[in-house]
């Protein structure tokens, strides 16, 4: 009989089958050519640095098994083009101004995300970010993806993004201005303040929270949706949603705003 796996579980099966070499830092066997030689000597088997990893400005282009960073894992400036399987980092992950097009097998990052300026064109299977997440200056990148948690800040302001895909919950900030973002798909809750001041905003999507202030102004929103708390101020100056409701009370009879409601620019 023959049974039918997805690769999904074979690489968890792997992971089972395969023990985990952990390092504790690269320094140890002095620096990454060193380490690549031992690795190699013992047939490459998969590996982890217990430590943080700093290849910034190298000409390193695959991190071929490393599975795992426990510190922080610096890439900018270097020469990547995989990160092989790594799939987690438990510190931030700095990639800025490399030319690495997808994050591959990684889902976690429990840090920082720093993609400012890179030319990321996939989150590929990454799912949660424990502190912020910075998307300033990608030109080629279009969707946030698998992407699900963000534990900080969103800092997509002036990059190409279109879609935020599967994120649900920001405990931080948003900032969505200057993007092509027409909606907010499945984001249901922000911690802090939301921005999409002068971007192509016309649905809220399912969004149900703001703690902070929402700047909604010059914008294409015409409905509330499912909002139905704002922490701070609601501003909607220039946005098309004046064009039905103008009064400040009416606005406050279906959304719960803890600041002032702001109708001119």
């Amino acid at each position: 009989m023959k049974y039918i796996i997805t690769d999904k579980q074979y690489r968890i099966l792997k992971e089972q089958t395969e023990q985990v070499l952990k390092l504790p830092s690269v320094d140890y066997f002095g620096g990454w050519d060193g380490l690549q030689k031992y690795l190699a000597a013992k047939n490459n088997p998969l590996y982890s640095i217990e430590g943080e990893l700093d290849l910034a400005d190298s000409n390193v282009k695959s991190l071929g098994n490393l599975v795992s960073v426990k510190g922080t894992l610096h890439l900018n400036g270097s020469l990547i083009e995989s990160l092989g399987d790594l799939r987690s980092v438990g510190g931030d992950l700095v990639l800025a101004w490399t030319n690495l097009k997808s994050l591959g097998n990684l889902t976690h990052i429990g840090g920082n995300a720093d993609f400012a300026a890179s030319k990321l064109e996939s989150l590929g299977n990454l799912t949660t970010v424990g502190g912020n997440v910075d998307v300033y200056g990608t030109r080629k990148l279009k969707s946030l993806g698998n992407l699900t948690t963000v534990g900080g800040n969103v800092a997509a302001h002036d990059s190409n993004i279109k879609s935020l895909g599967n994120l649900t919950t920001v405990g931080g900030d948003v900032e969505l201005f200057l993007t092509k973002i027409k909606s907010l798909d499945n984001l249901t809750t922000v911690g802090g303040y939301l921005t999409v001041y002068s971007s192509r905003l016309e649905s809220l999507g399912n969004l149900t929270s703001v703690g902070g202030y929402l700047e909604l102004g010059m914008t294409n929103i015409e409905s509330f949706g499912n909002l139905k708390k704002v922490g701070g101020d609601l501003n909607l100056g220039g946005s098309h949603i004046l064009l039905h409701y103008r009064s400040p009370k009416k606005i406050r009879t279906m959304v719960d705003v803890g600041g002032k409601v702001k109708t001119k620019l």
